[in-house]
């Protein structure tokens, strides 16, 4: 018979994988919902049509489209901005604003699996409609630094872009395509400069306009050091604004107290084509090849494209595929413990034995013990080789003898000691034991 893999791109989750990824979902939800963001979840699926108005041309190539038994075109989703936009425009458009969500789920892509990318991949993130705001902008990203120090990583940077100024910024270069260059300056961090320098030039930008791209991608730094210089370079009213917003933005965030962790980058595009004004990515250094570990910005024309009244957006989403590493690597994670704190272990067959060993376990369930039970007929011996290989520190023996006149016995399993208790006090007992 054929074997059964799973497929490319795709991942099968054990215990040990999933405690540790359960314990990351719950530091950052705890930090999303003290920054009153809400849980929301859309489909898996949506109309392929969705994600192919606004997510930009390499996603769409991505997507996991298909055709149901219905003729309806449908594609798993390679994002979940789309999404919640389209939930946004169905039925929250008279909502008290701002409409602050969040979630945590996977999405779908299909791209060539390397370290910290997959086909089947999960996200955290915020989305935060209807404020165009500079507070709006502050409160997100300020959201998305807390959100890696819960984790507790604190060798990040949040790197803060503009859309504007690289749309102000291809104007004077004389190009038309201002998307495909976004596009291009986008994907700078994974090509070597010579390469770079040869795809602007097939882009069809001359000699000179190469080198000002060279120079703005090079305008990167601390905020003080690098708003000045882009002062220099844009003069435009419009281009002026944006600046004077970066400055408000960074005011406002060393308010959150943040400012540690917070560079100018005015080489950041992002991949989405909906960005529309201040974009950001978080960059943890490692030695794992694992580049940007989440991003996000402001789409204020997004929900208009869905069909919506026009409404100012901003948000963010944080790659756990690449972050989980990271953490790991750092030995940043606990280790997870596997095992029941007490096992309840029948000496033979007898029911009322069987019966009260239930009783046991549940009572200590009940308490909030970690308990379990011989559920497949060992023998004392086999059953303690069993607990000691799990590294459970308590097991409870009972036996027909001891049940008789009330008894049960608790051995620690790292002494060897044991000591015969009041059946009626046993939980008492264990948690005393447990220190609980």
């Amino acid at each position: 018979m054929k074997r059964l893999e799973k497929v490319k791109g795709t991942r099968d989750l054990l215990p040990e994988e999933m405690a540790k990824r359960r314990w990351v979902f719950e530091r950052i939800r705890e930090v999303f919902e003290r920054y009153n963001f809400h849980e929301v979840l859309t489909p898996t699926f949506e109309y392929t049509e969705l994600f192919k108005l606004r997510s930009g041309e390499e996603v769409v190539e991505q997507l996991y489209a298909f055709d149901d038994k219905g003729g309806r075109n449908l594609s798993l989703r390679p994002d979940m901005t789309s999404s919640v936009a389209r939930l946004y425009v169905n039925s929250f458009q008279n909502a008290p604003k701002p409409v602050k969500w969040y979630y945590i789920a996977n999405m779908f892509r299909y791209e060539e699996p390397q370290s910290g990318r997959f086909r089947e991949f999960w996200q955290a993130g915020v989305e935060l409609i209807g404020s165009d705001k500079v507070e709006a902008d502050a409160e997100v990203i300020a959201l998305f630094v807390e959100s890696y120090l819960a984790t507790g990583l604190e060798d990040f940077t949040v790197n803060i872009g503009d859309r504007v100024l690289l749309d102000e910024f291809a104007r004077m270069l004389g190009v038309e395509d201002d998307i495909g260059l976004m596009r291009l300056i986008d994907k700078k961090d994974k090509m070597s400069r010579e390469d770079f320098v040869g795809a602007l030039r097939e882009f069809g930008l001359s000699d000179e306009s190469v080198e000002k791209v060279l120079a703005l991608v090079g305008i990167k730094g601390l905020p003080d050091e690098v708003l000045p210089k882009a002062e220099e370079l844009f003069t435009s009213d419009e281009a002026k604004a944006e600046i004077k917003r970066l400055y408000e933005l960074v005011d406002l965030l060393d308010a959150y107290g943040v400012s540690k962790w917070i560079r100018i980058d005015l080489g950041i595009a992002r991949g989405f084509d909906y960005y529309t004004s201040i974009v950001f990515e978080a960059i943890a250094p490692n030695d794992l090849g694992i580049g940007s570990i989440g991003g996000g910005g402001r789409y204020d024309n997004l929900i208009e494209v869905f069909g919506g009244k026009p409404t100012p957006a901003t948000g963010f989403a944080i790659g756990i595929e690449r972050l989980i590493p990271i953490l790991e690597w750092k030995d940043l994670i606990p280790e997870p413990k596997l095992r029941p704190e007490v096992y309840v272990i029948p000496i033979g067959k007898d029911g009322e034995v069987r019966r009260a060993v239930v009783e046991v376990v549940s009572a200590l369930r009940e308490a909030g013990v970690r308990g379990d039970i011989e559920l497949t007929g060992r023998k004392v011996r086999k059953a303690l080789d069993y607990a000691d290989r799990l590294g459970v520190p308590y097991v409870v023996l009972i036996g027909k003898r001891d049940l008789a006149k009330g008894k049960i016995t608790v051995r620690n399993m790292q002494t060897g000691e044991q000591r015969t208790v009041e059946k009626e006090s046993a939980v008492e007992e264990i948690l005393r034991l447990l220190g609980l």
